[in-house]
């Protein structure tokens, strides 16, 4: 399928450095948009629009922690104002404290929800105001499956995750008279270097297909991990005209491993 409705917007991504962010960031360009990159692991970031800058893009670095509120005004402000008017927004930025409940610190608790929650408001409230003004734009945040159910081990980052989404819900719904879609994307599993930093070992990816009963966790029906590049191609979906009558949605792309709840 050709997407359109991409081609010469500026999309802002958050958590671009790495991951989904990053797959997310190259198939944007890939469609023409202009790309404002955001995420606070400057040498990587940099690393990034240099290699899409030399592959023909439009690409710009904006170093900031989405925690912050006042560096996101700044730097929303500073992408109207240098690089474009804001099509596209997409919050891929997050973070994972793992631990039993007991074990989890004060400080992880709320790093987690800094980043995964308010960072998705702080962004969202920046750009949409600016989208509410010209009457068009499409959010889409990326959530996770482990928001709709729990999975031991992962209580931050399961209730910042379904903060941010039901959160992403009201937004659409307070701005659809704007002509403004804000959906969610919900990954499972997905190689990236958050992922890896979980495995025990280099059998990890198999352990995550093949699921634990101890955990009380399933594995991935379609026995396979996800790539960044599937969960950047559900981004690119929701963002695009052909999904111009879809807001409110959380697509979940897990390869079945929450058997649709």
């Amino acid at each position: 399928m050709s997407y359109t409705g991409i081609d010469g917007k500026v999309a802002v991504v958050t958590g671009a450095a790495q991951g989904i962010g990053e797959a997310v960031a190259r198939l944007l360009v890939q469609n023409g948009a202009i790309v404002a990159l955001v995420d606070r692991q400057e040498s990587l970031l940099n690393q990034l629009v240099i290699d899409l800058r030399s592959q023909g893009h439009q690409a710009t670095a904006h170093v900031a922690d989405i925690s912050d509120r006042q560096a996101v005004e700044d730097t929303v402000q500073r992408i109207e104002e240098t690089v474009g008017p804001i099509g596209i927004l997409v919050n891929a930025a997050g973070v994972l404290h793992t631990g039993a409940v007991s074990e989890l610190t004060d400080e992880e608790w709320t790093k987690t929800f800094d980043v995964n929650t308010h960072g998705v408001f702080y962004m969202s409230r920046a750009v949409v105001r600016n989208m509410a003004e010209r009457q068009t734009g499409a959010v889409v945040t990326v959530g996770s499956n482990a928001a709709g159910v729990p999975r031991m081990h992962m209580s931050a980052y399961a209730a910042s995750k379904a903060a941010s989404t039901i959160f992403t819900k009201c937004l659409a719904l307070e701005y659809a008279d704007r002509y403004i879609r804000c959906n969610i994307v919900s990954p499972g599993s997905t190689d990236t270097p958050m992922q890896r930093a979980m495995w025990q070992d280099e059998h990890g990816a198999e352990a995550v297909i093949a699921g634990s009963l101890q955990t009380f966790r399933l594995g991935i029906p379609l026995n396979r991990m996800a790539l960044p590049e599937d969960i950047a191609d559900a981004v690119l979906y929701l963002v695009s005209d052909q999904a111009r009558h879809i807001t409110m949605h959380d697509l979940c792309v897990d390869g079945g491993a929450t058997l649709g709840a």
